[in-house]
C-alpha cells in the first residue's frame, strides 16, 4: 500500500478510480482528480506547498513533486504523462502535455497545453514554454511546433495507455 501521510493539518486527496503503486509516497497538501496513476518510488511533497493534479495524470516511476515555501505550487492539468525519473519543483503543467524521462521543471516555469519536453531536458525558473510545442536541451529550447497527429499518437495516447497499465496492477 502506497505511503500517504498528513502534515501540517493537510492530508492527501486522491479522486475516484486512482491507482497509487504500492511505494508511492504521497504526503501533504496534495489533491489529485479522477483516474490518476502514482507509480513505484513516485514522491509527492505537498509538505511545504500545494500540489494539485487534473484528471488522468499519470506520474511514473521515481518521479519528485516539491515546490519552494510559500514562493511556489505544483499545478498539472488533466491528460499529462510525467516520465519516469522527473523532478518538478514548484512548475505549471498544463493539459495535454508530456514530461520526458529525467526532465527537471525548476520553480514557476510553465509548460503551455499540447506540449512535449523531450528526454534530459532542464526548464529554468520562470520559463514559459509555448503550447503546442517541443521543446529539448538543458536549458530546455524550442525545437519545433508539434504537428496535431504527433500529440493525439504520443501525448494522448500514453495517458490513455497509463489508465490501462493501471487497470492491470488494480485487478490482481
Amino acid at each position: 500500500m502506497a505511503l500517504i501521510k498528513s502534515v501540517r493539518g493537510f492530508t492527501p486527496v486522491m479522486g475516484d478510480n486512482c491507482y497509487l503503486a504500492e511505494t508511492a509516497t504521497i504526503i501533504g497538501d496534495v489533491v489529485m482528480g479522477d483516474g490518476c496513476s502514482i507509480w513505484f518510488n513516485a514522491v509527492l511533497r505537498g509538505d511545504v506547498n500545494s500540489i494539485r493534479i487534473g484528471n488522468r495524470v499519470n506520474i511514473q516511476d521515481n518521479s519528485t513533486l516539491h515546490t519552494t515555501f510559500k514562493e511556489s505550487v505544483v499545478e498539472i492539468g488533466d491528460d499529462v504523462t510525467i516520465g519516469h525519473n522527473v523532478v518538478i519543483h514548484g512548475a505549471r503543467i498544463e493539459s495535454n502535455s508530456l514530461i520526458g524521462i529525467g526532465s527537471v521543471l525548476l520553480d514557476n516555469a510553465v509548460v503551455g497545453s499540447n506540449t512535449i519536453v523531450a528526454a534530459g531536458s532542464v526548464v529554468l525558473e520562470k520559463s514559459i514554454l509555448e503550447p503546442n510545442s517541443l521543446y529539448a536541451g538543458v536549458p530546455a529550447r524550442r525545437i519545433k511546433t508539434i504537428n496535431p497527429a504527433r500529440l493525439e499518437s504520443m501525448i494522448r495516447g500514453i495517458a490513455k495507455n497509463y489508465l490501462e497499465y493501471a487497470g492491470w496492477y488494480k485487478n490482481e
